[in-house]
């Protein structure tokens, strides 16, 4: 056991020296959830109407046809967010949903499509805890993917994941 955390801490500091080098040569543009919106588009608020009681309508995933940012497709970005893991062990996560607030897809309805990047990672990344912020680097684009939770508007491979620090 403490090999394997020894090569998953060896490999998350090759992931934050790749990062610091990215961020040397071209450093990565730092966007936020309201980036992945369009200009114009008139987003629904899914968390305040989220809850856990009533129909199933509550658990619908609203919006489907909602907008993404073309001009992010192919951009380095780095963008903060919750974990919804998708494939994986124990130990590390190698895809997941990135979500703007804790509990997205899980304990809530999914947001709309361009509230949520499906995030793949090579060689997978430790988290720690679900109920941290996060913020994922690495090169976005605009392809939707869809799973059993949720559709989802954007995509990213990522180079690196770090804790959220205000």
């Amino acid at each position: 056991m403490t090999f394997f955390k020894t090569v998953v801490n060896y490999s998350l500091c090759i992931s934050l020296l790749f990062i610091s080098f990215m961020s040397n040569a071209n450093p990565p543009k730092e966007i936020f959830w309201e980036d992945l919106i369009p200009k114009g588009h008139v987003q629904i608020d899914t968390q305040a109407q989220a809850n856990h009681e009533g129909s199933e309508q509550n658990w619908v995933q609203p919006d489907l046809d909602a907008p993404v940012v073309k001009a992010l497709d192919g951009q380095s970005v780095s963008l903060p967010g919750f974990v919804v893991p998708l494939e994986g062990d124990s130990e590390v996560i190698t895809e997941f949903l990135l979500v703007p607030y804790f509990g997205a897809c899980i304990h809530v309805p999914p947001p709309p499509p361009n509230q949520i990047v499906h995030v793949t990672i090579k060689g997978g990344v430790p988290i720690d805890s679900l109920y941290d912020a996060i913020v994922v680097t690495g090169i976005i684009s605009t392809q939707s993917w869809s799973g059993e939770i949720a559709q989802v508007g954007y995509k990213m491979k990522a180079v690196g994941v770090a804790p959220f620090e205000l």
